[in-house]
């Protein structure tokens, strides 16, 4: 059974997509937490793949009866924010600049509608750094009285594997990339360097 911090049972999820957020949706969900998923991924590009990823969401959201916040799509604000840092690698400072805009948006709708906590489904993945996830969202919680983020391990007891399990059995649209231009930019080259098709979005793999 998973137990919050400060033993509160309301939690915001900050979702990145299906895939990832659906082993913590079903843990959340067999402990009894009382959780809404908040939708915010200005990361995400091209518009086509955003709005795939989302639509997945939403679709694993609704057949658990799980409230679903869709937040704005400012893309412009996050180029702004990533400015000159385009060539920077996976998991360098535009990541950790990425984590932090995203997160500091879902601290402020957490602090505004009541969640004494909320979490990520980012750490799941094991491209990500666990401890640049974590330390962003202790950094976006630390600007609102009352407020933690959930820094824990989703990988661990299974985790990942259950993650894994979850994508196939409910037919989720696997993305191939992080996100960002940048990241499909930086994946296609080394495709292309190791003889491999590009990616084409939209492409369910799993079919």
């Amino acid at each position: 059974m998973l137990k919050p911090p400060n033993d509160e049972n309301k939690v915001l999820l900050h979702s990145c997509c299906a895939p990832c957020s659906g082993e913590l949706m079903e843990a959340m969900l067999e402990s009894g937490i009382d959780y809404s998923i908040f939708f915010y991924n200005p990361n995400i590009h091209p518009e086509k793949e955003y709005e795939i990823r989302k639509q997945e969401n939403i679709r694993f959201a609704e057949q658990h009866n799980i409230e679903f916040i869709d937040a704005d799509y400012d893309k412009d604000n996050w180029f702004i924010r990533t400015k000159g840092m385009e060539l920077d690698p996976e998991r360098g400072r535009r990541c950790t600049t990425c984590f932090d805009m995203r997160f500091e948006r879902t601290a402020l709708y957490a602090y505004e509608n009541d969640f004494k906590v909320f979490t990520s489904s980012l750490g799941i993945s094991r491209w990500k750094n666990m401890t640049q996830i974590n330390d962003c969202g202790i950094r976006a919680a630390a600007d609102y009285p009352d407020l933690s983020y959930w820094t824990y391990n989703w990988r661990k007891k299974g985790g990942s594997q259950r993650m894994i399990e979850i994508s196939k059995r409910e037919n989720f649209y696997q993305q191939e990339y992080c996100g960002c231009v940048y990241s499909l930019r930086d994946t296609n080259k080394w495709r292309k360097q190791n003889g491999r098709e590009t990616i084409k979005i939209g492409v369910k793999y799993y079919e």
